[in-house]
């Protein structure tokens, strides 16, 4: 359906354009309509059209390596979504769904060049779109690396790695040795005071024997707990190496995006210039 050059004013992007260039624009683009739950655009598209929010509600997400669904963005009126993809001529990184009807300009890379054929300086509203993009991208990096990955290793732990971390973490405690203290106390005194109807006398020969048995069990066991340890303190490295990992790919993509951005103005711009439509 045509779209109303009144509406395209208050699109950021459009809004350096004059009523003639909005006319223009406005007989090129579509406005597209969606029902509520409808699908956009998936992952793997072909990235041919970019939209522009004007009425309704819109969840941009993707899927990340555990695969669970992670909201990337939800515009507001007037707001992109596609938009690097179409750019970039790549399929597309993000799943685009919407929640309620909803209303879209759909516009392509000529619509673009057009755009910036005729006014040059909305090309430094596209580079403004581009760095929310960025920074929305490091507001999730900064929620995914909230992961706890003692939360991941307990999830994935057996019922014997749970007792050996009990055992661990009660024979290292002080109510362990006051206990213990209390026992070993209690077990001489009485043995001593039995004389010689004590069933272990001194120098407690049985005695000494339950407790090489008992350190000979609890010092593998505490042995597991610390292997446990070790996995955790491998799994938060992992896991800072995998923000980190995520954190470069995103700015390099984010970084080839804004230059191809940037050489295409500047191609417009030569052109402009060639053409003697544009005065330095």
């Amino acid at each position: 359906m045509p779209c109303d050059p009144e509406e395209l004013k208050h699109v950021p992007l459009f809004e350096l354009l004059d009523d003639d260039e909005l006319a223009v624009l406005a007989a090129q683009v579509d406005l597209k309509q969606f029902a509520p739950r409808q699908r956009i655009f998936k992952i793997g598209d072909p990235s041919q059209q970019a939209y522009i929010l004007m009425s309704g509600s819109v969840r941009v997400t993707t899927v990340d390596e555990d695969q669970q669904e992670v909201l990337i963005d939800e515009p507001e009126h007037g707001g992109f979504f596609g938009f690097a993809s179409m750019l970039d001529q790549t399929p597309h990184q993000t799943n685009a769904m919407a929640m309620e009807e909803t209303v879209c300009v759909e516009l392509d890379r000529d619509d673009i060049a057009t755009l910036l054929q005729r006014k040059p300086m909305a090309g430094l509203n596209m580079l403004s779109v581009l760095g929310r993009q960025f920074h929305a991208s490091q507001r999730l990096i900064q929620l995914r690396a909230s992961r706890n990955p003692n939360e991941v290793i307990e999830a994935e732990a057996t019922f014997g790695e749970r007792v050996a971390d009990a055992v661990a973490r009660f024979g290292g405690s002080w109510n362990f040795i006051i206990l213990f203290a209390v026992v070993l106390i209690a077990y001489s005194s009485v043995n001593i005071i039995l004389k010689g109807r004590a069933w272990d006398p001194y120098p407690f020969i049985l005695l000494n024997l339950f407790l090489s048995m008992l350190a000979s069990i609890q010092a593998p066991v505490i042995m597991m707990s610390q292997n446990r340890q070790d996995t955790k303190d491998r799994l938060r490295s992992e896991l800072d190496f995998d923000v980190n990992r995520r954190a470069e790919a995103g700015i390099q993509a984010l970084s080839h995006k804004l230059n191809l951005l940037t050489d295409k103005i500047e191609d417009v711009e030569d052109l402009l210039r060639a053409n003697g439509s544009l005065h330095p």
